[in-house]
């Protein structure tokens, strides 16, 4: 009897395989890369967007020419065409009614209904095309592998977009403290047809990264009672390893 239970009961749902890629991007691959000691050196680099001595100046052409990898070659290559399909995500080239083919498209056809007197665009600025909404596609699914990271931005993606990816994650972990699932996923789906497929826990922490990203956390629940300033909280000045548990408000 206990068989013909078992043999009836139904299956618990999880997240979808990931795909196999070709070898730039093929799970084991990836995973590899994806150990607690590259995640060690990604977290203490000096890039870091929270950091003193980071310099915006400096990190922005390494920015852009994240943008122009991913715009001139990224998206136009079968394996990053492959993941973003499997992530329900469109590529810049695929967005209608204003596509975006390369980084070196022409403004003045999206000028001519504009008029004359609109200026040029900076030389060797790439369109108007951010890859937050790709980092936190990467990030929610757990896809953010740093091979894939280098795929779909190039060699300059640890400078470029490192920054980005660290306070993404950091993100990720906010989000998943405030709400549920259903709150999660509601702030990951691009509406309306760009919802994501699933989620996955964040992928490779390491003890660091949760250490900052619980002390950001209890800085804002400060925030939320106006502990800052000469109200912040001693504590708030040291590494935490605990945040501290919502105030209850009437």
């Amino acid at each position: 009897m206990s068989s013909k239970s078992s043999a009836t009961e139904a299956p618990i749902p999880s997240a979808p395989p990931v795909p196999n890629f070709d070898v730039t991007m093929n799970p084991d691959f990836l995973r590899a890369q994806f150990d607690s000691a590259t995640m060690a050196g990604l977290s203490d680099a000096p890039h870091r967007a929270d950091d003193t001595h980071f310099d915006i100046f400096d990190w922005y052409p390494r920015y852009q020419s994240c943008q122009r990898y991913f715009l001139d070659h990224a998206q136009h290559s079968v394996p990053v065409q492959a993941l973003s399909s499997f992530l329900n995500i469109h590529l810049p080239f695929q967005r209608q009614p204003n596509p975006v083919f390369n980084s070196s498209t022409n403004a003045s056809a999206m000028r001519s209904q504009g008029g004359v007197s609109d200026p040029p665009p900076p030389p060797n600025m790439p369109p108007s095309v951010s890859l937050i909404p790709y980092l936190r596609r990467l990030v929610a699914t757990g896809m953010d592998f740093p091979g894939v990271l280098h795929g779909f931005f190039g060699d300059d993606w640890v400078a470029g977009i490192g920054p980005l990816h660290e306070q993404e994650r950091r993100n990720f972990f906010f989000s998943a403290k405030s709400g549920g699932w259903a709150g999660v996923k509601k702030d990951y789906d691009i509406l309306p047809l760009e919802t994501v497929p699933f989620l996955r826990p964040l992928q490779g922490p390491v003890d660091s990264e949760i250490e900052i990203a619980e002390k950001s956390w209890s800085e804002w629940l400060a925030m939320e009672d106006w502990m800052i300033g000469p109200r912040a909280p001693d504590i708030l000045n040291e590494s935490s390893s605990h945040s501290r548990p919502r105030s209850v408000r009437s």
